[in-house]
């Protein structure tokens, strides 16, 4: 299973195409628009959320409610694209006309200079529109589908918040804190903690600064020996670390305790082996689910660091690329915090890759012969 995202942020929209997903899944059309929902919200976020409805459009791959097999298309609709016509337009300018909204001001922590001197654009809008935070709308919409597909398998997943401009949550089981953290403005299962990190982020806001923060994804339900320890590209704990690194703004992962297992004894991070009537299972989940790149049976534990926005409304100083005079760097539209909505991105591309493994493991065109593989499996775990 695989999926490829194309637009850009103030073009006409998002475009996604799906391949792989099995036949006769139901879609829930519903929870997909509540994903995307999630996505929008979140304390911090800025006025681009207020005019975006994030309507998803299924062009294909899905009928009468029912995936076919055939490649889904998804389309999103960009509705701030009406204020940037010209601006985004496919067609040729006018030749006496110049390119309106030109960038040459590139901003210190964004594609915008990297990706100019890559692709020889003078104009660095060309990089900052498909570089932007707006293409994660898309793999919301992925990870949705892909979220039904692991429910039909017992497998669920969330994300929540522990930190936020260095406001540390309470370490908690975030399992038995899942209606708190959904209702939460800032996703944390620590109420108190929630409170500092809102007050953070309006003092932010108010100095024209951002903040950054810390996410954590679960994943329960999955049985032993999702991904492989034969290649590098096959571990799960490689996927998943390739693709939360590529979510905007994120700069580290960790898996289980994560980085805290580097200054601990080995005999103290070890998650000691036992055995019931119900199969293997571990005495604790130091390590996060994962040991040689598959998956034990235990929840998998993901967290991931979201560096603050880079975009400022006090810019930091940069070099105008036309006349190589320093300058403020150009000022877009940006969230003094996008933490919260952040973790819903990183759920959705967990949430997919753990779905391709599964894919890759027990290979089937149907969901029934799918659930019928896993079921026979588990059993046969069980009994090993």
């Amino acid at each position: 299973m695989r999926y490829m995202t194309a637009g850009e942020s103030h073009g006409k929209g998002l475009s996604v195409i799906i391949e792989g997903v099995p036949s006769g899944l139901t879609i829930d059309f519903e929870q997909i628009q509540r994903e995307m929902k999630r996505r929008q919200g979140g304390y911090g976020r800025g006025r681009r959320m207020q005019i975006e409805q994030d309507a998803v459009d299924v062009r294909g791959g899905i009928r009468h409610g029912y995936t076919t097999g055939a490649p889904i298309s998804l389309f999103i609709e960009n509705k701030d694209h009406t204020h940037w016509t010209q601006v985004m337009q496919a067609e040729p300018l006018e030749e006496e006309l110049e390119r309106p909204r030109t960038l040459t001001r590139p901003r210190p922590g964004h594609a915008d200079l990297v990706g100019g001197l890559k692709y020889g654009h003078r104009d660095l809008r060309d990089v900052l529109e498909r570089s932007s935070a707006r293409e994660t709308a898309a793999r919301v919409a992925v990870g949705a589908i892909a979220k039904q597909l692991l429910a039909q398998l017992g497998v669920d997943i969330f994300s929540h918040v522990r930190s936020i401009g260095g406001v540390d949550a309470a370490r908690v089981n975030p399992m038995e804190y899942r209606e708190t953290i959904e209702t939460s403005l800032v996703r944390c299962a620590d109420e108190v903690a929630s409170e500092k990190m809102m007050r953070a982020i309006d003092q932010a806001k108010q100095d024209g600064d951002t903040l950054g923060g810390e996410i954590e994804a679960v994943v329960t339900g999955l049985v032993p020996g999702i991904g492989s320890f034969t290649q590098n590209e096959t571990k799960l704990d490689s996927r998943i670390a390739r693709a939360v690194i590529s979510v905007n703004a994120m700069k580290a992962v960790g898996f289980g305790d994560g980085f805290d297992l580097a200054r601990r004894k080995g005999s103290t991070v070890q998650d000691e082996i036992l055995h019931d009537e119900t199969g293997y299972y571990r005495k604790t989940n130091h390590l996060g689910g994962i040991e040689g790149g598959m998956s034990t049976g235990m929840p998998i534990r993901v967290q991931v660091a979201m560096k603050p926005i880079p975009t400022l409304y006090r810019p930091l100083q940069s070099v105008d690329i036309e006349t190589k005079e320093p300058f403020v760097a150009q000022i877009e539209r940006s969230d003094a915090c996008a933490v919260p909505a952040a973790s819903v991105v990183i759920e959705a591309v967990v949430a997919f890759e753990v779905a391709a493994s599964i894919l890759e493991m027990f290979g089937s065109s149907t969901l029934d012969r799918l659930k019928d593989s896993v079921a026979a499996y588990k059993e046969e775990v069980r009994l090993f």
